[in-house]
């Protein structure tokens, strides 16, 4: 039997089966998110460098699964850090609402939607981590994928739930309330989740790039075609976003000079510096959502399996944290859910948050 002996390159161990060089008979290995190459994340290697979401060995390899070397990419600890963060985080606002009745509002629905994807998208990061390195099993990482698919399109489209939640009920404020606004909310959900499992089942029912690897985009098992549509969709949900905050701001604005007139107000008075923090809160919403996804975004519809996997990283780590993101800003911001999350935490509520009045920065 050929013995191969590593050798230290670096700080890295080399061996030369593991490689997605031609100079061994032996086939090529994929541990977790990387390539053929396992050690192209560091050195950027020549050739096939998609950054894997999943460790999807060569049909041909002599070694099960179980006996390959185990070589732990750090790119993948830092994303397994961060799914673990975003589902206790995301857990504590499902909990939180979940467990208050007076948290039934269509508002709040939309929230513990939003929370609940997030939820499991940091459960879908750390499954894969485990699914990669520990039971290294190529079905199970396929619905690890399918689960970090349905989840983040389910965030992303809860998003724009929230923002239609928020112009109608500014636009509808006298009748936001009512029985068609919940029913609406409920289509709402059923649609997000619906369209979001359809793009989950994707990679598992067969539509990945595992069988052909030309087919492969930035992210593997994900084949160009499919992370170009969900880039593409992602471009439309953020300027619908962005149209909808537009008018959001008009509604606003028009609202607090109306009421700045009816009581002689000036310029300096506290309607307007609220509506200003208002304003200001919207342009952080959406700053923050385009700051951490439009770089993925952008980077996996113009690139291919063969740039470096090191830019992807770059790009897809920032993305997750957008889910960490999400509970500070539409969560534990709320007013009702900090009286909540008092409660639970220490069974009382703080004057300043019992009595605190909603302003137009709360939008």
């Amino acid at each position: 039997m050929l013995q191969l002996k590593p050798r230290i390159i670096g700080s890295i161990c080399y061996c030369p089966y593991l490689t997605g060089s031609i100079m061994s008979e032996e086939p090529p290995v994929s541990p977790s998110w990387l390539g053929p190459d396992p050690t192209a994340w560091a050195s950027g290697g020549p050739m096939d460098n998609s950054t894997s979401l999943g460790m999807f060995p060569a049909k041909d390899s002599p070694l099960p699964p179980s006996q390959l070397p185990l070589l732990v990419n750090p790119w993948d600890i830092v994303l397994c850090s961060s799914g673990t963060l975003i589902a206790c985080e995301n857990a504590l606002v499902v909990l939180v609402i979940w467990q208050n009745p007076a948290l039934r509002a269509p508002m709040f629905l939309l929230i513990g939607s939003l929370a609940l994807a997030d939820l499991l998208a940091g459960l879908g990061l750390v499954l894969h981590f485990t699914c990669a390195y520990l039971l290294r099993s190529d079905s199970a990482q396929l619905l690890t994928v399918g689960l970090v698919v349905a989840s983040f399109s389910a965030s992303v489209f809860s998003l724009l739930a929230i923002t239609i939640d928020r112009y109608l009920s500014l636009y509808y404020a006298l009748t936001y309330n009512s029985e068609r606004t919940a029913a609406f909310t409920y289509t709402m959900l059923v649609l997000l989740w619906g369209l979001s499992l359809c793009l989950g089942l994707l990679p598992v029912t067969g539509v990945n790039c595992l069988a052909e690897e030309a087919t492969c985009s930035v992210v593997r098992p994900l084949t160009k075609n499919n992370i170009a549509v969900l880039s593409v969709s992602f471009l439309l949900l953020f300027g619908l976003m962005l149209q909808l905050y537009v008018q959001i701001c008009k509604i606003v604005m028009r609202h607090a000079h109306q009421i700045a007139l009816q009581h002689h107000f000036l310029a300096a008075t506290p309607y307007y510096v609220t509506t200003r923090k208002g304003v200001s809160t919207l342009a952080i919403i959406l700053g923050t959502f385009a700051a951490c996804w439009m770089p993925f975004t952008v980077y996996s519809l113009i690139a291919d399996y063969t740039y470096p996997p090191l830019y992807t990283y770059a790009t897809l780590v920032p993305a997750t944290y957008n889910s960490v993101i999400n509970p500070v800003i539409y969560a534990f911001r709320n007013q009702e859910i900090q009286k909540a999350l008092w409660l639970v935490c220490c069974g009382c509520v703080p004057t300043s948050v019992a009595h605190r009045a909603r302003t137009p920065s709360d939008v």
